[in-house]
């Protein structure tokens, strides 16, 4: 059990509170905390509810503070940090251990001779959490209070409370909290039987002043917070019996508990027998819990004309979905675990946001219209539908897409939003404006842009190559005309190496900028080396015949030496044991250390911050040029140890620069994920 813990993590506050957990809908909801069951974020929750799914996320569960009682003694089991500084009380000191369960958290708590375990999940589809009791060991039964804490605010927001009321109301299995008029109502309730073996008392507006926000305060924001205690429950549990806690939207949810886990273990069994029709060889434990980490991130966006419509949440705990995250996590979160219908979807529902030959970057978390400011989630795009057609060989998406995709081919050809466009003299795409922010180095703090990329970033010319090339090939299958395609490619592919720079044996990031040629070196010209591979093996199950795999392998845009020359530097420049740095460390204005407040942080995030998700490229640019899969695994052996760090089960979005190469950002991230396990696939198929 790859994912397990014990006193020497469990009972380190600083491990303990380091490592955080989570557990998600579907639907965009989720749950999150630390293992020492103490809030360091806003983002904490036991209920952090999807009210208009994928987004309105809103807090509505802070937390459980439990107490037990076991042969007269009281044990706090919970852990609270306040404002004032003081820590109280120390309930993490009880954990035994921690580990996960497929995806559920599982705690055991040491009471004298007694062993009380903790669980936690969500049920799919809804905005229902969980919370579960076992006495697993005991020489009598324990007695449980557990007061709930509660809240109704967006999940970006922190509360001070002043005279606000909620409204209680006692329902035979529990309570309902009604934050204000025509506010969504939250139900706590319980399995146990009424008076048999729990009861429940609700204090009169007994708010919880000054909760400390520790990760809240490195990051230079407002880290105080207040929750209403709006009930507590009173349990009695018999030794090898559980009780089970629900919070929910819903007032008619499954409550029993032992129905409602088994339903959970079952999805998760699904997506490792998914996963298992997939994979040509045995697969470690780590990567077995990526692919159940990969499903946190699918849920569901709904369309009037696509109702069981999909997308991808960026990262936990406070993105939503953004159409560049999606289109390059696509591939690894649903194609390479074995689930095609579920990339189809996601596939179809993009192309509905398409508007003059451009993907959405962001869906605004309050709603409202989409924001178009990428100019590379499109091109990505082209490259998803690459890689589903070549697994799947459905023709039939094929050519419904077909249309919208020889729009937005056009829309680049005659130029769309923010000057993106082909140049017809080199057959290049340039792309940008004063005060925009387009690639995927995107920080921008008010109206200054931190990495702007006037120009013709390199990126997104390899891309544009790379999707003109998967359009010659559509055509072909389709049995329609090609040769312009075809054409488009040739004059990309004189044009790209204007990008060589001789005299330093790389790439230069941007051509043509206000201030002429970049020669910085960042990881973006990697992907001129690893996109023109077809770096996802059809398998077996549902593909295509070798020959038809032939059609994505193409000329590349670099000669061998080149792109030797390219992985090479960022070889020695750029890599680390969790990514590629997103700016050399001898360039004048790198940054090794990510922290502080908005401006500091946003001023680093592209100067020299790891990424994880770059690590995917570099492994298959490297396995390109030196054909040397037992080496290319070598680079990612790392992250099965950060898998049991930060988020526990999962890969987080951004590193510091320099050594150690702490974690930061968020503790779960698609497209880190999903790199990871593209790459670890595309190794172990190499061949077949």
């Amino acid at each position: 059990m790859v994912m397990a813990f014990g006193r020497e993590i469990c009972c380190n506050l600083d491990s303990a509170e380091s490592r955080e957990w989570l557990v998600t809908n579907g639907i965009g909801g989720y749950a999150s905390g630390t293992i020492a069951n103490l809030l360091t974020r806003r983002y904490h929750g036991l209920l952090v509810a999807a009210l208009k799914p994928p987004l309105g996320r809103t807090l509505m569960l802070a937390k459980l503070d439990e107490t037990a009682v076991y042969h007269d003694r009281a044990y706090p089991l919970y852990t609270n940090r306040w404002a004032d500084a003081t820590m109280e009380p120390h309930g993490y000191k009880y954990i035994e251990s921690f580990h996960l369960e497929g995806t559920t958290p599982v705690w055991r708590f040491a009471l004298a001779d007694a062993i009380l375990e903790k669980r936690i999940w969500m049920q799919q589809g809804a905005n229902t959490t969980y919370i579960q009791y076992r006495l697993h060991r005991a020489s009598q039964p324990i007695a449980l209070a557990v007061k709930a804490l509660v809240n109704y605010r967006d999940y970006h927001h922190t509360t001070s409370v002043g005279d606000w009321q909620m409204s209680l109301q006692t329902l035979e299995r529990g309570v309902c909290v009604t934050a204000f008029p025509k506010s969504v109502p939250l139900y706590l309730l319980t399995d146990a039987e009424p008076e048999a073996n729990f009861r429940v008392s609700t204090p009169l507006y007994n708010w919880h002043y000054g909760f400390d926000l520790a990760a809240e305060k490195r990051r230079g924001l407002d880290c105080c917070e207040d929750h209403l205690h709006a009930a507590t429950f009173h349990m009695t549990i018999a030794p090898g019996s559980s009780l089970t806690l629900i919070a929910s939207t819903e007032k008619n949810t499954e409550l029993n508990g032992g129905t409602a886990l088994e339903s959970r273990h079952t999805y998760d069994q699904q997506l490792l027998q998914n996963w298992s029709k997939v994979k040509v060889s045995e697969s470690p434990d780590w990567i077995n819990h990526l692919v159940l980490a990969a499903d946190q991130f699918i849920v569901s966006r709904s369309l009037p004309e696509e109702l069981e419509g999909k997308t991808i949440i960026a990262g936990y705990p406070w993105f939503s979905d953004w159409g560049r995250d999606t289109t390059i996590a696509l591939p690894g979160l649903t194609i390479c675990t074995g689930r095609w219908e579920i990339a189809r979807s996601i596939l179809r529902t993009f192309a509905r946001y398409v508007d003059r030959g451009m993907l959405p970057n962001r869906f605004p978390d309050a709603g409202g219209a989409p924001e178009y400011n990428t100019a590379d989630a499109t091109l990505w795009y082209f490259e998803a539908i690459r890689a589903y057609i070549d697994a799947t060989g459905d023709e039939e998406l094929l050519s419904e897409l077909w249309p919208t995709l020889c729009e937005i081919v056009d829309w680049h050809i005659q130029g769309t939003r923010y000057n993106i466009r082909l140049d017809p003299d080199d057959g290049l795409i340039y792309a940008g404006e004063t005060g925009v922010q387009l690639t995927w180095m995107d920080a921008k703090i008010g109206d200054w842009v931190v990495t702007p990329r006037i120009g013709k970033p390199i990126e997104l010319s390899a891309l544009w190559y790379n999707a003109i090339q998967a359009m010659a090939s559509f055509a072909r299958k389709l049995g329609k005309p090609h040769n312009e395609y075809q054409q488009l490619g040739d004059r990309t592919a004189a044009g790209f190496p204007r990008f060589w720079n001789a005299s330093t044996g790389y790439c230069y990031d941007v051509l043509d900028g206000p201030d002429g040629h970049d020669s910085s070196l960042r990881p973006n010209q990697i992907f001129a080396v690893s996109l023109p591979l077809d770096s996802i093996p059809p398998h077996s199950t549902n593909s295509l015949s070798a020959g038809m795999r032939q059609e994505t392998r193409y000329t590349p845009l670099l000669t061998p030496i080149q792109q030797r020359g390219v992985v090479d530097a960022c070889a020695q420049q750029l890599l680390t044991s969790v990514g590629l740095r997103s700016l050399s460390p001898q360039h004048p204005q790198y940054r090794g250390a990510y922290g502080g407040d908005q401006l500091q942080r946003d001023s680093a995030y592209h100067q020299g911050t790891v990424w994880g998700w770059l690590i995917g490229p570099f492994v298959l640019a490297h396995l390109h040029v030196y054909k040397n899969p037992a080496q290319a695994s070598e680079f990612l052996e790392p992250m099965a140890h950060h898998i049991r760090a930060s988020g526990v089960g999962s890969l987080a979005e951004i590193f510091e620069g320099d050594a150690p190469h702490s974690p930061r950002g968020c503790t779960a991230q698609a497209w880190t994920v999903a790199e990871v396990l593209r790459a670890w696939l595309a190794i172990n198929t190499v061949g077949v």
